[in-house]
């Protein structure tokens, strides 16, 4: 028997999902990821924090549309199960022959994909300590201030604003404001 490698297969856009079923419940038909044929099915994501309507909001996103990788041996057996599935293109590779993916290349999304697992993600926030930003909406909008700190892992910024002629610190959604 040879050593698993991982394959990428193309699949109709939208289709990931499924088809990682399917291959999963080959697997099962197959004795299991134990019995060592087809071990694992992987769509690999990352989440990503987009602002809408001016909320911040954390979606799944797909790494690779249209792929799905899959840790097997290479073999007639395995080759024509995976191509069989429904929603399965072919195996990328050159020809007609699948090219396993090179190892670099699968740790890198292997710990993209344990990154996600773990700690929630962090947004980049684009202000930086002593900026002057303008507040674009809420109680406080057209006011001017100066940053005072930031706070990633909530998503604010403290701010100061002059308020009836005093310095007056606020904390802000950083959605909130723009930089000069």
């Amino acid at each position: 028997m040879t050593e698993p490698r991982w394959y990428a297969i193309q699949t109709y856009s939208g289709h990931e999902n499924k088809v990682q079923k399917l291959i999963e419940r080959k697997i099962e038909e197959l004795g299991g990821p134990e019995k060592g044929e087809i071990r694992e099915a992987l769509v690999p994501t990352q989440e990503v924090v987009e602002i809408r309507n001016g909320k911040r909001v954390t979606v799944t996103r797909r790494l690779y549309p249209g792929y799905v990788l899959v840790n097997m041996d290479l073999n007639d057996r395995t080759l024509h199960a995976i191509n069989n599935i429904q929603g399965v293109i072919k195996f990328v590779g050159a020809g007609q022959e699948p090219q396993p993916l090179r190892e670099e290349e699968i740790n890198k999304i292997l710990g993209i994909e344990t990154e996600v697992e773990g700690d929630e993600s962090h947004e980049e926030i684009p202000f930086h300590i002593g900026q002057v930003v303008e507040v674009t909406r809420g109680p406080f909008s057209d006011f001017s201030g100066t940053v005072q700190e930031v706070y990633p892992d909530k998503g604010k910024v403290k701010v100061e604003v002059s308020l009836f002629g005093r310095p007056t610190s606020v904390e802000l959604d950083y959605t909130q404001l723009k930089g000069f």
